[in-house]
């Protein structure tokens, strides 16, 4: 049996009524399983998140109420449609009146896909100009080789007999960087 599942989410707990709002409408439209955090979009893990996407099942629908409560990005908001789908879950975003069920939705969510991407590749040919103008001008070394500048401490500290480990943390670097630096010799 289908159903409506709702997702919310706030920044902080300092939002409550922010959240009290989106299950409100949540419950309005007719879901009958929320899935509910307040953390921000930014975290490394949104727990609730997971759950509600190993909860859907195949011809359930997720409803939020806006997409920035959904995702952290235009490409986290496909990439989380793009699991949807494949798990046959519809998306619903209320705010912006799109349906995943239509094709209609589909084509917004398309859209929203192309326009992130295009977004992307402009950034990147800014970023490509700039770099590319601060070399002309001697502004740009690029990031200095950390691990790499550290070779004669590595051996040193691996004739004195300590660890890749220890010589790892000693300096700051990382482990497979020290097994590098040991290989080139």
């Amino acid at each position: 049996m289908s159903q409506l599942v709702g997702y919310a989410r706030t920044s902080t707990t300092d939002q409550k009524a922010g959240l009290e709002a989106q299950l409100r409408d949540l419950r309005a439209v007719g879901c009958t399983k929320l899935f509910h955090e307040e953390l921000s979009a930014l975290a490394t893990t949104r727990p609730e998140l997971e759950r509600m996407l190993d909860y859907v099942r195949e011809g359930d629908t997720l409803v939020v109420t806006k997409p920035d409560r959904l995702a952290r990005s235009t490409s986290d908001l496909l990439a989380i449609a793009k699991q949807l789908e494949a798990d046959g879950v519809t998306l619903r975003i209320l705010s912006m009146n799109v349906d995943t069920a239509t094709p209609t939705g589909k084509l917004m969510l398309t859209i929203l896909g192309g326009i992130a991407a295009f977004e992307r590749d402009l950034m990147l040919e800014r970023q490509r100009e700039g770099i590319a103008k601060a070399k002309a001008e001697g502004k740009y070394k690029g990031r200095a080789p950390t691990a790499r500048a550290k070779g004669d401490e590595v051996k040193r500290l691996k004739a004195e007999g300590l660890t890749a480990d220890v010589i790892a943390e000693q300096l700051g670097i990382g482990r497979a960087s020290v097994f590098r630096i040991l290989r080139a010799n």
